[in-house]
């Protein structure tokens, strides 16, 4: 299993098809392992070089308690830590939830890494509206089974493969991780100034939706997808919807990579 280690903290990740490299960073409580189970790997990898990260606090990569450790520029650098340990100096960009706070970390400290980006559920500095963390924090504080039990009680019963994977969740590092500072401040400002082509896709349900909306209106030339009728989690299991569009957008970046755009 490949790990690179960013200052004593060993990140997992998969490498998945060939291509142009694309890099993939999923939401809090996820893995890597969900853009697997929702069929993104499948439809991608024909296509691209899927560099597939497990953020710290989650899957097999290291855990730890202290919410110091999840300040965004860490989570940065160990998107960058991997792309150095595979060897690719720029790439593509695909990042839901949490893993959409991460990519408009990157456009604040990392643009020059990246061709494009492709971000779902997220807004460019927007606190969680969907789940207040003091709410998911009271609850992880009684444990996973509790917090997973938690989620059927308000969404009915998940697929037993779903509920697995949450429940190999630790409910201490995602209490530091939901503690951690947005560390988005500034973002909005470089929106309108950016040139690099830009994705955003939102479920019309979700708490998230004007702050996505608002971002992509401030970016020119973005692309945003509205999914009609989709809350936060819905939207990120529910591949069909959004892959046309997501395909369609990163071809035309690469086409753009490729005409020196």
């Amino acid at each position: 299993m490949p790990y690179v280690d960013n200052s004593g903290v060993k990140i997992h990740y998969h490498v998945e098809g060939e291509g142009p490299p694309l890099v993939i960073q999923h939401g809090l409580t996820s893995s890597l392992e969900n853009w697997y189970a929702y069929g993104y790997v499948e439809a991608l990898k024909k296509d691209y070089r899927l560099i597939l990260v497990d953020a710290r606090g989650h899957g097999l990569s290291d855990k730890p308690h202290d919410p110091a450790d999840y300040e965004l520029g860490l989570r940065v650098r160990d998107i960058l830590a991997v792309m150095d340990d595979v060897g690719v100096d720029k790439a593509h960009y695909l990042g839901y939830s949490m893993g959409g706070r991460i990519g408009f970390g990157l456009v604040k400290h990392a643009l020059g890494r990246f061709h494009s980006f492709a971000i779902g559920g997220m807004g460019a500095h927007v606190a969680n509206t969907d789940t207040p963390p003091e709410t998911r924090i009271r609850v992880l504080r009684q444990g996973i089974e509790a917090y997973v039990a938690n989620a059927e009680a308000n969404e009915g019963l998940m697929d037993a493969e779903r509920k697995k994977r949450l429940l190999q969740n630790d409910a201490e590092a995602l209490i530091a991780a939901t503690l951690a500072p947005m560390g988005t401040e500034g973002v909005p400002e470089v929106l309108p100034g950016l040139n690099v082509p830009f994705f955003i896709y939102c479920g019309d349900a979700d708490g998230f939706y004007s702050a996505a909306k608002s971002s992509a209106e401030a970016i020119p030339g973005c692309v945003f997808v509205t999914l009609p009728g989709l809350n936060h989690g819905e939207a990120s299991r529910s591949s069909e919807p959004i892959l046309p569009h997501l395909t369609r957008f990163l071809k035309e970046a690469v086409g753009k990579v490729a005409a020196g755009a």
